[in-house]
């Protein structure tokens, strides 16, 4: 700066220190001038400093936007979840249903007293403005009157299976099935005649079991089916086993599903070793078939 203080100089020099050029600025000019670099560099830094933030904000931003797609993919999942629920507890009630109906509308409790209605199938998406845990709560009071329903069919079976143990379901003994019950052709006279059982193939000596609990109530020798057993099985069903070759019970024994009642055999009339095997309800006949599940 010159001595009057009036301008400003600016010197560009060599490295030996000879002068190359000089700049002459007047004071007014030199202080714009470092007022205005002064600004540029101020708002330089203020726009890196805001690009840096802006940066971060943008990785933060995708981050944000991936841990939002995970989280609706999430809530998708659990709406077709609970969605798939409800259809499977819908079923639950036909199902309960069907097998409720036989035993009387009475049966199954629970629930049974409220006006329900509207289909069982669920859409996949809750309805429109119900929440994801509101839509949790129904499912779960669904689920807990559905289980005072199986609980009520538990009840059931048990008391029905009682009474279908006492059935005569079980096969006396294994074997092809020579003659069915119903009408069939005479083996002595050729006529038609109606055969009252079963007639099932056992080699002589096979043993013959109890189809269920029950009271033998004759075990002797009859015209027609030589040596034969009658077990009652209460609510008015007997059993009736024909041609044996032996007895292994007696009258007023009690059995139980299993027991070994008699030997198969050839006696009475007969053409050859087999099981003659029928079921009397209220003293008739009817097709042991019916019974025969096991």
């Amino acid at each position: 700066m010159n001595r009057r203080r009036r301008q400003f100089s600016l010197l560009v020099m060599r490295g030996d220190g000879v002068r190359v050029v000089r700049f002459n600025f007047a004071r007014p000019l030199a202080v714009a001038g470092f007022v205005a670099l002064a600004g540029v560099v101020s708002v330089m830094g203020a726009l890196i400093g805001d690009w840096i933030q802006l940066r971060q904000l943008t990785r933060e931003s995708v981050t944000f936007a991936a841990q939002i797609a995970e989280q609706r993919k999430t809530i998708d999942d659990f709406n077709h979840r609970v969605a798939d629920l409800r259809k499977e507890v819908g079923a639950w009630r036909e199902l309960h249903a069907r097998i409720q109906e036989p035993f009387g509308p009475d049966v199954g409790r629970g629930g049974r007293d409220r006006g329900i209605g509207g289909a069982t199938t669920a859409s996949a998406r809750p309805a429109s403005g119900v929440s994801p845990s509101d839509e949790l709560n129904r499912l779960s009071e669904t689920i807990m009157q559905e289980g005072e329903n199986l609980r009520a069919l538990d009840r059931l079976m048990a008391r029905a299976g009682k009474a279908l143990a006492a059935l005569p379901s079980r096969w006396p003994v294994r074997g092809a099935v020579n003659s069915e019950f119903g009408m069939r052709q005479s083996p002595w006279t050729k006529a038609p005649e109606f055969h009252a059982g079963l007639d099932i193939s056992a080699n002589r000596g096979t043993a013959v079991h109890a189809p269920a609990a029950g009271t033998v109530v004759f075990a002797g020798t009859q015209p027609e089916y030589g040596n034969a057993v009658i077990v009652d099985h209460g609510q008015e069903i007997k059993s009736l086993y024909g041609h044996l070759s032996q007895v292994a019970v007696q009258p007023g024994q009690k059995v139980e599903r299993g027991t070994l009642l008699a030997y198969s055999g050839n006696t009475g009339r007969s053409s050859g070793p087999h099981l003659h095997y029928e079921i009397l309800v209220k003293g008739r006949a009817v097709n042991p078939r019916a019974y025969l599940w096991d």
